[in-house]
């Protein structure tokens, strides 16, 4: 147990820092203010360039977001700012209804909010809120045209971020798909050509949604930490998060977001075959991000992520069938 979760934090990246201090965890209310007050990232839309996430806060969002299965989950991140950076610390849950759309934050979970934070206060934990986050089972990290609207409501409150977690794609590739995103102002409009955000795999029926938002907001960098504060609990969590993924075979777990996934590539060529059929009397186009080599991306990420899930499956039975049979045969 020990070594898978080395290995997940080695996928994902999680540094041990400052061991004897712990500094990241060190809150100071009167610093805190100071850079409230002077709200740099109001002359700047792009002030904030990156997100440092401790390991609790992660697997809290993916143990949550796993929860939801094709529901949309919702969350609220404590934490802090330093300079230019967003440092989450910790996570929860909201007691929110979701589809397989959007989630809504009703007035329970305002109540359930207030209340978490009076007993963090009473147990002299004074971190902020510093953003929020929720699930896209299946379609991947980035902000809807609702997500949109949410953040730029959040961000007229003070310095807010927006995470995105795949619960689905984390158990195909074995690696915790996130993001997170700030919104531009209203009336800012982004330099044109900027947009070189990673590239991703978006379905068919959401790529419209995804691209009339696009450029009303950016992605930051994201980087994990764990300290010695956090050791015990993280342990403890991942006891519970080693046991569902150990349990589970991520073909099995994900078939449907495997078939939806090969079903949407499907379209996706025949729509690439009409396009090119319809223009073939012209010269062929070529670019970096031609239709046929999106495609051709996306085919290659479901081959992974399936070679993935064998490969799982391929290890689980080697450890664990026959397990207890030859003491068994001893004992008779």
């Amino acid at each position: 147990m020990e070594a898978s979760q080395k290995a997940w934090e080695l996928e994902n990246a999680i540094k041990l820092v400052d061991p004897h201090r712990d500094a990241l965890y060190a809150y100071e209310d009167a610093e805190q203010k100071i850079i409230r007050d002077d709200e740099p990232w109001k002359r700047d839309p792009h002030y904030f360039k990156n997100v440092r996430i401790s390991a609790v806060a992660l697997l809290k969002m993916v143990m949550h977001a796993r929860s939801g299965g094709s529901l949309e989950v919702m969350g609220l991140m404590q934490g802090k700012l330093a300079g230019d950076t967003f440092i989450v610390t910790d996570a929860f849950r909201l007691p929110v209804e979701g589809t397989e759309t959007r989630v809504n934050a009703g007035d329970e979970a305002n109540e359930y909010m207030i209340q978490y934070l009076e007993l963090c206060r009473a147990n002299n934990r004074e971190e902020n809120i510093v953003g929020w986050y929720h699930s896209h089972p299946g379609y991947g990290c980035w902000l809807s045209g609702i997500d949109v609207d949410t953040q730029i409501a959040q961000q007229l409150q003070g310095p807010m971020l927006a995470v995105v977690v795949d619960p689905d794609r984390t158990i195909s590739a074995g690696k915790v798909e996130i993001g997170a995103f700030r919104t531009f102002p209203p009336d800012y409009k982004p330099p044109s050509g900027r947009g070189g955000d990673e590239y991703q795999t978006i379905p068919l029926s959401k790529i419209e949604d995804f691209g009339a938002h696009a450029s009303q907001y950016y992605s930051l960098e994201i980087t994990h930490f764990k300290s010695s504060l956090d050791s015990h609990l993280l342990e403890l969590l991942w006891n519970k998060y080693w046991v569902s993924t150990i349990s589970q075979s991520p073909l099995f777990t994900n078939r449907d977001y495997s078939n939806k996934q090969m079903l949407d590539l499907s379209h996706k060529i025949r729509n690439a075959q009409l396009q090119f059929t319809a223009l073939r009397p012209g010269p062929v186009r070529s670019g970096k991000d031609t239709q046929l080599e999106k495609i051709v991306r996306d085919s290659n990420k479901i081959t992974s992520e399936e070679l993935t899930g064998l490969l799982a499956g391929e290890i689980k039975e080697r450890l664990f069938n026959g397990v207890g049979t030859a003491k068994g045969r001893g004992s008779s």
